[in-house]
This record gives structure tokens, C-alpha cells and sequence, in this order.
């Protein structure tokens, strides 16, 4: 079993509950609140500034050239057409200026910008692609089930689908697989611990963001 994958099954419950969670099947559906899509937005969109720092630290900290490219690409889609989501996004939900550029943050959004800053000053790069790779793992295991769902759906619910799922996602998580069996099989057993810590967290954190998005 790859590395990454028994990092996953050592907390499936969190897992599952992230990547099955009523936020995301209502959101599926067209039945979700969009009271709980702005919160969830504004609250999202403030994880963009720290994304970003972790993401170029982690460019820098990877291997090679060839480890760090498909990052640096990938970050590209990050600060250009995500981006551009939220902004088009905020607009049709009409969210508040004040939300999008200051919202009061939920626990959960505060404490995984912690876990972003906190892996990105740790100066390891095993410990930044754990959390990198289960923000976008947690994303497209929800999210690709429900590509054929789009059409039917309006922007800010179906784009938001097809930015999680589709080839060239799918590619982008796979490298930060790689990425991750990588440095895990090349740490020490302290930094190896270290890392299972980061990933363990980040999973408990991407499943209480939905819960406290869905009951805000």
C-alpha cells in the first residue's frame, strides 16, 4: 500500500465524513443554503493568502525542478482562475464587502491557517506537501463524483465542482501523492511521525470546516 494511502486509512473516519459530508452532496444537489455557500466562501476564500505562502515555500523546498513545476503550475491556477471564482462568486451571492476581505474567522479557519504557517515555517518539505496534499486529495474525493452533475447546477456551485475534479486535477493530486510517499519513505522515524501529525490534523480540519460552515 503506497504511503499516502495508509496515511489516509489511519484516519478514515474523518476522511470519510469530509468527503461525504451533507455540505457537499446538498451543494451537488442545488439544495444547499446559500446562507451556508457565503459563509463558506468567505470563509474560504481568507485560506488563499496562506495557501499560497505554503504552496511557494513548498516550491522551494522541494527536491528538483521537476518536483517543484507541477507545484508551481498548479499555484498558477490558484492565484488566476480560483481566484477569479471567488471574486464572480461573492457577486451573484451578493456577499458583503466586509465578508469577503474580513470575515470572523470560524475555529476551524483559524486553526488551519495556523497548520498552513506552522508547516510552512517547520523548513520540512514532507511536513508541507502533507498538508497540501490533503487539501486537494479531501477535495477531489468529494468532488469527482458529482462531475456529471454540473450542468444542471448554477455557477457557483457547479464551478466549483469542476475545479476540484477532472484530468488535469487529478494529476495535481497524484503528484502531491508522489510528492508525499516520497518524503515520508526518505524521513527519519521522528520526521516521519511528524508528518502522519500534519496529515492526521489537516483531515480532522477539513471535516470540521464543513461542520462549522454547515451550521453557521
Amino acid at each position: 500500500m503506497r504511503v499516502s494511502e495508509q496515511l489516509k486509512q489511519d484516519c478514515i473516519e474523518n476522511w470519510s465524513k469530509a468527503t461525504n459530508h451533507d455540505f457537499c452532496t446538498e451543494l451537488s444537489k442545488n439544495s444547499l443554503h446559500l446562507d451556508k455557500m457565503r459563509v463558506y466562501l468567505a470563509q474560504d476564500y481568507t485560506f488563499i493568502d496562506n495557501f499560497v505562502r505554503l504552496s511557494s515555500s513548498a516550491i522551494h523546498h522541494a527536491p528538483s525542478l521537476p518536483d517543484r513545476l507541477p507545484l508551481a503550475h498548479f499555484l498558477g491556477i490558484i492565484a488566476g482562475p480560483e481566484n477569479t471564482y471567488f471574486q464572480e462568486s461573492f457577486k451573484m451571492l451578493n456577499v458583503p464587502k466586509t465578508e469577503q476581505e474580513n470575515p470572523i474567522l470560524l475555529k476551524p479557519t483559524s486553526d488551519f491557517q495556523a497548520l498552513m504557517l506552522k508547516a510552512a515555517k517547520s523548513g520540512e518539505y514532507g511536513n508541507m506537501i502533507a498538508v497540501l496534499c490533503v487539501a486537494e486529495w479531501i477535495y477531489l474525493s468529494w468532488a469527482k463524483p458529482f462531475a456529471n452533475c454540473v450542468d444542471s447546477l448554477p455557477f457557483y456551485f457547479s464551478q466549483w465542482i469542476t475545479l476540484h475534479c477532472g484530468e488535469y486535477f487529478e494529476s495535481v493530486v497524484e503528484h502531491l501523492r508522489t510528492q508525499l510517499d516520497t518524503a515520508f519513505n526518505d524521513a527519519n522515524a521522528i520526521q516521519q511521525k511528524t508528518i502522519k501529525e500534519y496529515f492526521t490534523q489537516a483531515v480532522l480540519l477539513e471535516k470540521q470546516f464543513f461542520d462549522a460552515c454547515y451550521k453557521s
